[in-house]
């Protein structure tokens, strides 16, 4: 396939124009090419002849650049000088044709739509590293996606993959890049980069496309974290098993849900509470600070409930993490202040 055909399916955000203000756009440009057209006719009126009378005035000069530009040509103004006639060639003519360009601008923006949008999209992907890709705009995707935003990650780092284009459309309307295709194609993966991806969330409908993402995604990107979501809690093996660092089951975390919120309706706010960032307590990871290299967990700064050493979650009261290292990182429960 070729490059050009290749980035058809990637949609950039961008601010929409309306037909009205494109109008007025283009107006702005042509009065702009006619006024710089006068100002060089103007400076040198002796430069150009009238048939009528021989002298040219501003108002000549005024009515010799419209005639001009709209390529009529009566004629009945010509630059006579050596220096007018220069300025004619080196300066009024290309006005004329940027003039004429700006008045079909219409069919010139279809004309080079594709090649602008391409030039877009290879400037755009060579900038793109440590992004996060978020494979599924449904629910899920959107859910995690908004936890991103919640925790100030810049719109720009996440890119949005889904193989349906009224999605994409709409994810590149809320100012994402979206990548429209089957995310269990590698050549669809790569239109986003994902070899520089830093983070990899699979948020799609079918446990099994999750397994086959998840392995075409690992196959491509050994080092990114992948997150995968599953229905069943019989799948989740499977998906690790392809390459996935955490996997959520959301029918079994519902389930579960449910229970708790039966037999304690307190606890299950406390749950939802801590899902909802910015709302009462939040948990958060951070990285361990000078002061608290040696110490113990409880003397950290905050409630810390884990900390992560080496890739393996120690909770508080596991014997090995009782000295804080300078590498490790603490999961923290945030209490705001009243």
């Amino acid at each position: 396939m070729r490059e050009d055909e290749a980035e058809l399916g990637v949609r950039l955000p961008s601010a929409p124009i309306g037909p009205m203000r494109a109008v007025l756009r283009r107006m702005a440009l042509a009065m702009g090419v006619l006024a710089a057209m006068f100002l060089l006719v103007a400076i040198d009126l002796d430069g150009y002849r009238d048939n009528a009378d021989d002298s040219v005035s501003l108002l000549d000069a005024l009515y010799y650049v419209t005639v001009s530009l709209s390529t009529t040509g009566y004629g009945d103004i010509t630059p006579v000088t050596d220096t007018a006639r220069i300025v004619n060639i080196v300066a009024v003519t290309p006005l004329r044709v940027a003039f004429l360009v700006i008045l079909v601008g219409t069919t010139l923006e279809v004309l080079t739509r594709r090649t602008r949008d391409a030039f877009r999209i290879r400037r755009w992907r060579s900038r793109l590293n440590d992004h996060t890709l978020v494979i599924g705009f449904g629910t899920k995707g959107r859910s995690a996606i908004r936890t991103l935003l919640e925790n100030e990650r810049p719109k720009e780092s996440i890119v949005v993959i889904d193989s349906s284009r009224a999605l994409v459309e709409e994810a590149t309307a809320d100012g994402f890049a979206g990548v429209t295709g089957d995310a269990t194609r590698s050549e669809v993966l790569n239109r986003a980069r994902i070899r520089t991806a830093a983070q990899i969330i699979i948020a799609v409908q079918r446990d099994d496309t999750a397994a086959l993402v998840t392995l075409t995604a690992r196959s491509l990107n050994a080092s990114a974290t992948i997150v995968a979501a599953v229905r069943e809690a019989e799948n989740d093996p499977l998906v690790r098993q392809s390459g996935a660092d955490v996997v959520i089951t959301s029918s079994e975390a519902a389930g579960r849900m449910l229970g708790v919120a039966t037999q304690s309706p307190a606890i299950s706010a406390l749950i939802e509470d801590f899902l909802v960032f910015g709302k009462g307590l939040d948990l958060y990871e951070r990285a361990v600070t000078a002061e608290e290299v040696g110490k113990k967990p409880a003397d950290g700064d905050g409630m810390v409930i884990a900390l992560v050493r080496g890739g393996e979650v120690l909770t508080y009261a596991d014997p090995r993490a009782q000295a804080l290292r300078e590498d490790d990182r603490l999961i923290v429960i945030h209490v705001p202040r009243v």
